[in-house]
């Protein structure tokens, strides 16, 4: 008998007979002898609604009232996955994140899991039943008010809840039956994994794979939590998925694992910044005191040899905020030109292989080059890769380099 926490996503759960078929997959891992317990998210497209509603009444809203009405979606889909599963003869209970409670920090909107208090839950699981758990939710640590975890945060609560059960694995199941080495949509060769390391899944899921949200994966990777990415229809059941494990289970492990891309990037430059001590710091300083995340950096010797340009990147919504914010600073950080180009492509490729392995950027930049693709930006990192390059190249410079690195299905 293994102790198993399953997540279903907004799609998997929406409508009712997807619920009823959600209620069919818990019972045969019931009928097994696991103990169960299910992480869901709101139905489809009923997280957008609340929103939207929250906008309507006040465009400049109270945090706290905004989780209030948001996390209302996963209190009605496990009330009506826990009616489905009791239909079926499987004894089973809805829990808000509140009542188990989910402890979180009072960020609103964007909490962060802090602790898990099982004992009850784990008291009901032995006892055979099923524990229906609303995703996305906890209870403020200090006010004790309902908190969300933001988007993609059933994910993590899934993991999270995993790790406090000391499950034996978590189960994610989605629209997709795995993690592949590329968006099958862009190379339909792209292969599906049979295991991927916390490490490389990390950087595929926060350098675009749209597979597992990021924190989730780091906090799987931080507790040892094995998970399992596998698809939600029926004809899939029986199909292996994807395990995300620890790099010690793998035993041959692949030069590169995946290869990503994210057309979510914009670039900035700023030409003839001071060439002097302290700059960088008062050119990010705005940027982070208006909470933009900065990714990839090159600094450069200008013409004149007495200043530098200073590229960098920013999420293509953030654009016009950081140039805005960087443009009022002017005087003071002392750049000549500002410009910003929102056209542009974040391709990766990503595996634990390189820490043993030379030459597997230039694999990747003549890749490029046989295709005429210039390279704007560049940045590495243990395992992965990254370059920056015109948006309209992205499918191409995808192609190109999943066939170099040999990751194409025979």
């Amino acid at each position: 008998m293994a102790r198993i926490v399953m997540k279903f996503g907004g799609t998997s759960v929406g409508d009712i007979e997807r619920i009823r078929t959600v209620a069919r997959r818990v019972s045969e891992e019931v009928a097994d002898g696991h103990q169960v317990a299910v992480v869901v998210s709101a139905m489809s497209g009923e997280t957008n609604r609340l929103v939207d509603l929250c906008r309507r009444v006040a465009p400049m809203h109270d945090a706290r009232e905004y989780d209030v009405v948001v996390s209302t979606g996963e209190q009605v889909t496990i009330g009506l996955l826990s009616m489905a599963l009791q239909d079926l003869g499987v004894e089973a209970r809805s829990w808000t994140g509140w009542q188990i409670p989910v402890r979180t920090d009072g960020a609103h909107g964007r909490a962060r899991i802090q602790d898990i208090d099982t004992t009850d839950l784990i008291q009901r699981l032995e006892q055979g039943q099923v524990a229906v758990v609303a995703g996305f939710q906890g209870l403020g640590e200090t006010d004790h008010r309902i908190t969300t975890l933001g988007r993609g945060g059933s994910d993590t609560s899934a993991v999270a809840l995993a790790a406090a059960l000391d499950a034996d694995r978590c189960d994610i199941y989605t629209d997709v039956d795995g993690v592949y080495t590329t968006d099958p949509r862009i190379v339909p060769k792209a292969r599906k994994l049979a295991r991927i390391t916390y490490e490389e899944m990390l950087e595929m899921a926060s350098l675009g794979a749209k597979v597992l949200q990021t924190r989730s994966v780091e906090m799987a990777m931080k507790h040892g939590v094995r998970v399992s990415v596998r698809h939600s229809w029926p004809e899939y059941w029986t199909v292996p998925g994807t395990l995300v494990c620890s790099e010690d289970e793998i035993v041959e492990k692949e030069l590169v694992s995946g290869i990503t891309y994210s057309r979510d990037e914009a670039k900035v430059t700023l030409q003839r910044v001071s060439d002097q001590p302290g700059v960088a710091a008062r050119i990010f300083g705005p940027l982070a005191d208006g909470n933009i995340n900065v990714d990839m950096i090159v600094q450069n010797v200008s013409e004149d040899g007495q200043s530098t340009d200073l590229t960098f990147t920013v999420p293509t919504g953030d654009l016009d905020k950081a140039v805005g914010l960087l443009e009022a600073c002017r005087d003071d950080l002392g750049f000549r030109h500002l410009t910003s180009d929102s056209n542009v492509c974040k391709v990766s490729v990503i595996g634990v292989g390189m820490r043993s392995h030379a030459g597997v950027a230039q694999t990747m930049f003549q890749a490029l080059a046989e295709r005429n693709i210039n390279i704007q930006v560049i940045s590495t990192s243990e395992i992965k890769v990254s370059v920056l390059i015109a948006e309209e190249y992205t499918e191409l410079a995808v192609r190109a380099l999943h066939t170099a690195y040999g990751l194409d299905a025979a």
